[in-house]
């Protein structure tokens, strides 16, 4: 499966703007943090989800394909694609992920 990558969508963009976009794609938002080296492995979700990387470089995975997601890139991550997000940055990271609430099965 192909990663979905947005290069750049959010570049100089602020928070309410990729939240207010994100509802009005059908998505919830909220911001996550990380301490330096958090790894979240192997996650999978019954729903869509975009993640969106506000002030360091993640390293990201989806079935089995490794790749960089830097501040102001969209990630579309599709349900039930196993995936993964490590942050290998020296400081806290601050990530925009929305999940898509039209298509949840809860």
């Amino acid at each position: 499966m192909p990663l979905f990558i947005e290069r750049g969508k959010w570049l100089g963009k602020e928070e309410k703007e990729i939240k207010k976009e994100w509802q009005e794609r059908g998505f919830t938002s909220d911001i996550w943090v990380d301490p330096p080296g958090q790894r979240w492995e192997n996650f999978i979700h019954d729903t869509d989800e975009l993640v969106t990387p506000l002030n360091v470089t993640l390293e990201i995975e989806c079935e089995g394909e490794v790749a960089e997601l830097n501040p102001g890139d969209e990630w579309f991550i599709p349900r039930g694609a196993v995936h993964s997000v490590r942050n290998k940055s020296d400081r806290v990271a601050y990530w925009l992920y929305g999940y898509n609430i039209s298509k949840t099965n809860a």
